[in-house]
């Protein structure tokens, strides 16, 4: 249980004469149990829809306990069981609306060494497409498959096959095509990802290399967060820089 600090007397404020705390103060809160929680990190959580705090007349966060605490257990579910915010999310949810739910296992068992019986995550399998199944799904022939590769802009594993988000980027480069971009203009766009993408590795490679097995896992879980917010800072700054907003 996480321990919220009360608003004593003399506070002076209406927050705190309420319990109401400031992002600042959930973030020494939460930090005594998770030292690497950032107010990125709570900010990010809220745009997924895990809490919802009140908001001041002039747009200011303010806190409850019981946004402290939920926020405590996605943090938890996410160290201890390495869940994805979406099960955590309906699972949290399930809880606040009285149903008896067992908390989800994404991990094998294995054996502690005393007959119990622990979570253990599993390495993720990548999820691939074949040559033909790439072609097939983006409606393409083999000459423009071959010109996307010499771009960049999709390469298959050693294996041969693809993996699976390569047919979202197909359907994207098809998309862009009718308004006349081609796939030589977007190399540009494949440079800046993989700047992206090395900035984040950068980020977790303490994680990966940690000699902890648990904190090594993590690293996926903390990439995929980084990746999320990448790809959202890249989102708004294209629609800054073309004045633009996006429904």
């Amino acid at each position: 249980m996480l321990r919220t600090p009360s608003g004593g007397a003399g506070s002076g404020t209406a927050a705190a004469d309420s319990g109401l705390m400031s992002i600042g103060t959930v973030l020494n809160v939460l930090r005594d149990e998770f030292p690497e929680v950032t107010i990125s990190k709570i900010r990010f959580l809220e745009s997924e829809g895990l809490i919802e705090p009140q908001r001041t007349p002039s747009g200011y966060r303010k806190f409850s306990a019981e946004d402290v605490e939920r926020l405590g257990q996605v943090l938890r579910m996410q160290r201890d069981h390495y869940l994805p915010l979406k099960v955590i999310r309906e699972h949290l949810d399930a809880l606040a609306r009285g149903e008896a739910v067992r908390l989800p296992s994404l991990g094998r068992q294995r054996d502690a060494g005393d007959g119990e019986l622990l979570d253990e995550p599993e390495t993720p399998s990548v999820a691939r497409v074949g040559r033909a199944e790439l072609l097939a799904a983006a409606e393409i022939g083999e000459q423009e498959l071959q010109e996307w590769e010499s771009y960049g802009i999709v390469a298959p594993l050693p294996d041969g096959a693809f993996d699976a988000e390569a047919v979202t980027v197909a359907a994207l480069v098809v998309e862009l095509g009718r308004f006349g971009i081609e796939p030589r203009h977007l190399r540009a766009m494949k440079a800046a990802a993989e700047r992206d993408a090395g900035l984040v590795d950068q980020v977790v490679a303490p994680l990966r290399r940690h000699r902890n097995p648990q904190t090594r896992a993590h690293a996926e879980a903390r990439t995929k967060e980084l990746a999320g917010l990448t790809v959202k800072l890249h989102a708004a700054l294209v629609q800054t820089a073309l004045g633009v907003r996006l429904p």
